[in-house]
């Protein structure tokens, strides 16, 4: 005499077809561990189900001749799909064309078996910090059956996925159109990691949302780096013709190409922040604190003129005692007050009186890359840096003060005609020749 287990017992109590009550009755096991593991289960039992229910749809009925029919069964074949982070071995039908040339694709298969999701979550743990051994100890329990026979948990095989996956990542970016971005800022700053230096740029459209450009990789954050990065950018449809205010940290290398790639005209405004470092690092410690202040009080004016009068004093008094900071002061000062001569004033000189949303930017390449350990070469840096400034763009928020962004781009424009229009003088010497 056969005991009956409590899981018939239940399902007999129930009246649920033979079928049914045998599924459930092999889940019981799965049960035991969790949830989850149940959910899992019955997911793929699920998943079994609907690929038949297809083949049906495909070849028709099983056991019915139907001489129209334009697909036959052939058997089945072993397949795997993506769950919870590693691959999980299922058993597939297989249907052929009648004449028996070609395989005939399953869509629910299709679907359920594609790697995009593996390599996306792969992608967003190691950007977390979660290194490439813990990747299998950071999965979701789903079952001893299931963890047994499942594949891509390795340490190998997570690499490979992270690098195809922001290897396409960074072309991407790297080929993202910029015909129809109407920009008003562009931001550049440096980022270094080891051996490797990433010129980044971040844009800012009229409408104040932030967006990654682009990067290029060299050894220094040199004048060629900077100029082959904003030729890609004019390449790729920005317009050099455009009103833009271009941001930087106060680089001579980055203001030259600036000045190659969109002209002498193009307004630049340098960053105060870095701007008051550079001084302040040629002073005894004992003088920093009151010319940290008249800095300040003179680029929180709104008289241009003014602002620029009290900065040239400042200079000349650190002359004789520390030459080295009015040296500082005095190289790119007219550049530090540029959007006081545009006329822009409160939240968004604010925002853009310093390189600190791409800092922000940079900052988030810095974490996401913080446990790497050896830096293979230059390629193996444009792709974790381009991860992180694509993982910096989820948390963006538009600038504070872009409702004056309008404002901005018809100063700069305003500035543009009246560099390009001759004076009478100019006029009258011309006609004279």
């Amino acid at each position: 005499m056969r005991t009956v287990t409590r899981a018939e017992v239940g399902t007999a109590e129930l009246g649920l077809p033979p079928r049914v009550a045998e599924a459930l009755g092999e889940l019981v096991s799965s049960a035991k561990e969790g949830l989850l593991a149940l959910s899992v289960g019955v997911g793929l039992g699920v998943l079994c189900e609907l690929m038949e229910e297809e083949v049906e749809g495909v070849v028709g009925p099983k056991g019915r001749h139907d001489p129209g029919r334009v697909a036959v069964r052939h058997g089945h074949d072993a397949g795997e799909v993506t769950l919870g982070g590693r691959r999980v071995r299922v058993e597939k039908p297989r249907v052929r064309s009648a004449d028996g040339r070609r395989e005939v694709r399953l869509e629910t298969y299709e679907h359920f078996a594609g790697r995009d999701p593996l390599s996306r979550l792969m992608v967003e743990q190691m950007l977390a910090g979660v290194s490439t051994r813990r990747v299998a100890r950071t999965r979701e329990p789903v079952g001893s059956s299931v963890d047994a026979q499942a594949r891509s948990v390795s340490r190998s095989s997570v690499s490979r996925a992270f690098v195809e996956r922001t290897q396409a990542e960074l072309e991407g970016l790297m080929s993202r159109r910029l015909d129809d971005v109407r920009l008003a800022v562009v931001m550049l700053d440096g980022v270094e990691l080891k051996a490797h230096t990433n010129v980044v740029a971040l844009g800012i459209t009229t409408q104040g949302v932030k967006m990654p450009l682009g990067l290029w990789e060299g050894s220094t954050e040199n004048a060629a780096l900077a100029t082959s990065l904003l030729s890609d950018l004019v390449h790729r449809g920005l317009d050099p013709e455009q009103g833009i205010l271009f941001v930087i940290d106060g680089s001579k290398a980055l203001r030259k190409a600036v000045r190659d790639v969109f002209g002498a005209q193009a307004p630049v405004q340098r960053c105060q922040r870095h701007k008051e470092r550079n001084v302040l690092e040629h002073l005894p410690e004992r003088d920093r604190a009151l010319v940290k202040r008249r800095l300040r009080q003179a680029w929180a004016r709104d008289d241009h003129r003014a602002a620029l009068a009290d900065l040239a004093q400042l200079a000349r008094e650190l002359d004789r005692s520390h030459p080295g900071a009015a040296g500082s002061l005095r190289e790119g000062m007219e550049e530090t007050l540029t959007l006081v001569r545009l006329g822009i004033r409160g939240n968004l000189r604010r925002t853009l009186e310093s390189t600190n949303p791409c800092e922000s930017m940079i900052e988030c390449v810095r974490r996401t890359s913080r446990n790497v350990k050896h830096w293979q070469n230059g390629q193996m840096a444009l792709r974790w840096t381009a991860a992180g400034m694509l993982e910096a763009e989820k948390q963006f928020r538009r600038i504070i003060g872009h409702a004056d962004l309008a404002t901005l781009v018809i100063a700069i424009e305003r500035q543009r005609t009246q560099a390009t229009t001759p004076t009478r003088q100019e006029a009258a010497t011309l006609a004279a020749r």
